[in-house]
This record gives C-alpha cells, sequence and structure tokens, in this order.
C-alpha cells in the first residue's frame, strides 16, 4: 500500500505497488501486442494501402500507401512476423492473440473491478487534469521526478490518463475495428459496418490504432528505462517496488 500522503517514504523503502492482476496482464498484453503488430504488417503487406469508405482496391485513392514510408512498397521483414512473406501464418498468428487480448483485457477488467484497482489507482479526479495540474506533471516528467515523494504508490495523472487511453479507448477500439473487418462478424452484427462507416474505414481506423500503441509501448518503455528500469521491471514481477531516490 502506498504511504500517507504527509508521511513521505525514506528512498529504498518497498511498497506494494501492483496486484497480481495487473502483473498478468501486463505480460500477456507485451507478448500479444508485439506479436499483433508484426503479424498485422505482414497482412498489411498482402495489400499495403489504405482507403477510406466500403471499399479498396487497387485502381482506388487510398489515403496511405506503404511505398511512401517503405522503399520497395513493402514493410521490411525485421518489422514482420513472419520475417518472409507469407499472409497465411500472418493471419493465424494474428487472430489467436487477438483472442488473448480481447479475452485478457476482459478478465483484466474484472478483475481490476473486484479488487478496486480502477477506483483506488486509475480514477481521475476532476482536479488533477486542471491545465496547470498538468502543466505541473508535465515539467515533473522533464526533471525525470516520475512520483509524488509524499504518495510514491500512486500513479500520476499522466499515467492515468495514458491508461485510461489505452484500456477504455484504445484496446476496445481495435477489436471492434478487427471485428468489423470479419465478412462473418459483418453478417452477424451489420451495425459494426454503420458505426465505422465501411470495412475499408474500419481497417484505416484499426491501423492507426495499432500504430498509437506502438507509440505508447516506445513511450512507456523509454520511461521505464528514465525511472529506473531494474526496479520498474521488478516491481512488474514481484509486486514490490522500491522508492527512489529524488534527482536533484
Amino acid at each position: 500500500m502506498s504511504s500517507p500522503p504527509d508521511h513521505p517514504a525514506a528512498p529504498g523503502t518497498p511498497i506494494r505497488r501492483h496486484r497480481l492482476a495487473t502483473r498478468a496482464w501486463h505480460w500477456v498484453n507485451a507478448v500479444a501486442v508485439i506479436i499483433l503488430l508484426g503479424s498485422g504488417l505482414m497482412i498489411l503487406n498482402a495489400h499495403p494501402q489504405l482507403y477510406w469508405g466500403q471499399y479498396g482496391a487497387n485502381f482506388d485513392q487510398p489515403w496511405f500507401r506503404v511505398a511512401w514510408v517503405f522503399e520497395g512498397g513493402r514493410v521490411p521483414g525485421w518489422l514482420t512476423i513472419p520475417s518472409s512473406y507469407n499472409l497465411a501464418i500472418a493471419r493465424r498468428w494474428h487472430l489467436f492473440f487477438a483472442l488473448v487480448l480481447g479475452f485478457g483485457l476482459l478478465a483484466f477488467m474484472v478483475a481490476s473491478l473486484i479488487n478496486r484497482h480502477f477506483q483506488r489507482d486509475l480514477r481521475i479526479r476532476a482536479r488533477e487534469v486542471a491545465p496547470a495540474e498538468i502543466a505541473h506533471d508535465v515539467r515533473e516528467h522533464l526533471a525525470f521526478r516520475f512520483h509524488d515523494a509524499r504518495n510514491p504508490g500512486a500513479y500520476n495523472v499522466l499515467q492515468k490518463l495514458s491508461y485510461a487511453l489505452v484500456i477504455f479507448v484504445l484496446i476496445p477500439l481495435i477489436i471492434l475495428t478487427g471485428l468489423t473487418m470479419s465478412p462473418g462478424m459483418n453478417a452477424a452484427w451489420p451495425w459494426l459496418l454503420d458505426l465505422f462507416g465501411g470495412r475499408q474505414s474500419a481497417r484505416s481506423i484499426h491501423f492507426l490504432v495499432a500504430m498509437a500503441l506502438g507509440g505508447f509501448i516506445v513511450v512507456h518503455l523509454v520511461l521505464v528505462i528514465l525511472a529506473g528500469v531494474g526496479n520498474e521491471v521488478r516491481s512488474m514481477i514481484t509486486g514490490t517496488w522500491r522508492v527512489p531516490e529524488e534527482p536533484r
């Protein structure tokens, strides 16, 4: 548990920070999202253009071409799963880990409601999203101060906002747009096509959300390194985090 706000914990003090459900979901997601991104880029290579609307074919005008980013018009093998072109294997990996992502999110949400993780750690209060409060948190991050010395176990507002965006917006959105690209789901739930403006629009949104998740992962890893990779990784394995020294 976190120390009371008015009694700062000394550097090196162990704090129980991450519960089992959070740790398990974190590592399952780490594997699932990386494989989904790699296999998704391989699937994109099968038709490396994106469109808006119901239809998209070689002679339609795309809003995005892979050729604008990568020479040769294909995502290179070092970014894809598998590394050599194989659409069938990429789809199998992608669909399997899409199930892992979806059911993992459901299990995490149920567990977080039961153990009050959402209410205790991720609830965003009105005062925390005031412009002055957010600006203060940004300045603290730029100074490499990532926790409140008075309550070091608490999540800061930038963490809460980013985690809420990922958990409640990006992952549900990427699941729903993925379902919209399935002909079987189109027959069962035709309202998905109306919701996203057609299968090609869903494919474009799916790609944009995937890139947003990739960007989140990059920023997350950079902040973990800056905050102290040993302490942060250990806390996500054992659940125990040690209060670090304050940077001068």
